[in-house]
């Protein structure tokens, strides 16, 4: 389902700037670019020349192909100093680097603030650019920032929590042994009087502060509550995942409030599981707010599990009932060998545990394969089914108990 109301940019109407030392590979870039349909396409010999034209251009840029092993300032000193100045841009690293580096250097480009949309293997050619450039024309569906990032004011969002103007999408999870649904994962959206359908990623940044991080939660919850009733009234199955911030996981005040806001739904909070960021499970303050979710019948849930930092020992301490896979180890993990090292320890990590592993992201009949493939008992991601509203989601719902 298509989550803007806005059409995907055309390529013609889109700023290019192109970062290469070498002068022919350059030039041909700039001229794939240009066959593709692009009309303003800049380019730039290194890092600091890059960084000048970013400083010094009108209109903001839109996408950046840019190499990392380039003479003065590289790519990856040329990523930092983006991220410092937080330049809206997507990112293309074009290079002939080793696939664990490049990877790496995505990593680091995310902690930036910085958004990489493809990395591409040179020769660069006109479809190598062209797969890397849908991934633009599709952001905003799978909760980036759209392109031009409105700054939202905390008045703004307490504006639209009165008005009643955030509501939950609903993303399927389904067991890979026999291709059932067995539960979705409630999505934040904001359905803005003037800007439309927006995705968490447009304003959750935004949201700063235990109270309004909290309000949110609720929202979220109570309108997850209801929906997942729903389901159950019309005898279709799953249970409801919800995001918890990690301001509001750290305030044992919460606790209290959750569990009176979803038994006053009628939903027993055994149907609700809460999913918490791996760095947030491991914060201090956390233990003990997670520690009464579980008693009180909550399903928990490590979300992102892979990128954070926490300790195995601290992780063990807390009862999850489930594991969720970065998307970043399931898209790379045909590609590359950390990154599948990462998922086959995550999957035996959650058996140890005992407990589901979800991995987050699919999007390709190969991905689902090698998941398979490794044990994995559950998925997620556009391959299975897009966030939808509640409306739609249970007419989905309704037709995937259908087949066969």
């Amino acid at each position: 389902m298509i989550e803007s109301n806005e059409a995907p940019p055309r390529i013609a109407d889109l700023r290019f700037l192109v970062v290469e030392d070498h002068g022919f590979q350059r030039w041909a870039l700039a001229n794939v670019l240009t066959s593709l349909g692009a009309r303003n396409v800049l380019n730039a010999p290194d890092g600091q020349s890059a960084l000048e034209i970013v400083d010094s251009v009108d209109e903001p840029l839109d996408v950046i192909v840019t190499d990392l092993d380039m003479p003065g300032m590289d790519g990856v000193e040329f990523i930092r100093h983006i991220g410092e100045r937080k330049v809206r841009a997507a990112l293309i690293l074009a290079s002939g680097l080793e696939r664990s580096l490049v990877a790496t250097v995505e990593s680091l480009a995310k902690s930036c603030g910085v958004l990489v949309i493809a990395s591409i293997e040179k020769p660069t050619t006109a479809r190598k650019l062209e797969a890397a450039l849908l991934g633009y024309r599709r952001r905003g569906l799978d909760g980036d920032p759209p392109r031009e990032l409105h700054r939202f004011e905390e008045h703004e969002i307490r504006e639209g929590l009165r008005n009643d103007e955030f509501e939950p999408f609903f993303q399927a999870k389904m067991g890979l042994a026999d291709s059932r649904v067995v539960g979705a994962e409630a999505l934040a959206r904001w359905r803005h009087p003037k800007m439309g359908l927006l995705v968490a990623g447009s304003f959750m940044e935004f949201v700063r502060g235990p109270e309004l991080s909290e309000m949110i939660v609720m929202v979220m919850a109570r309108k997850a509550a209801q929906a997942c009733l729903e389901w159950r009234a019309a005898r279709l199955p799953g249970t409801v995942s919800v995001n918890v911030s990690p301001e509001t996981i750290r305030n044992v005040a919460f606790v209290d409030h959750l569990v009176e806001t979803v038994r006053a739904q009628g939903l027993d909070p055994a149907q609700m599981t809460l999913e918490v960021t791996e760095s947030a499970a491991a914060s201090n303050g956390a233990l003990e707010s997670l520690s009464r979710l579980r008693m009180q019948g909550f399903g928990l849930s490590i979300d992102d599990y892979g990128i954070g930092y926490s300790s195995m020992e601290r992780l063990t301490l807390i009862a999850f009932t489930e594991l969720k896979i970065d998307r970043r180890f399931v898209k790379e993990a045909l590609a590359s060998d950390p990154s599948r090292a990462i998922l086959e320890s995550s999957l035996e990590m959650a058996r140890k545990l005992r407990i589901p592993a979800v991995a987050e992201g699919v999007e390709t009949n190969l991905e689902l394969d090698l998941l398979r493939t490794l044990g994995c008992e559950q998925a997620q991601g556009f391959l299975i089914a897009r966030p939808m509203d509640k409306e739609s989601y249970l007419e989905w719902l309704r037709l995937a108990q259908r087949a066969p």
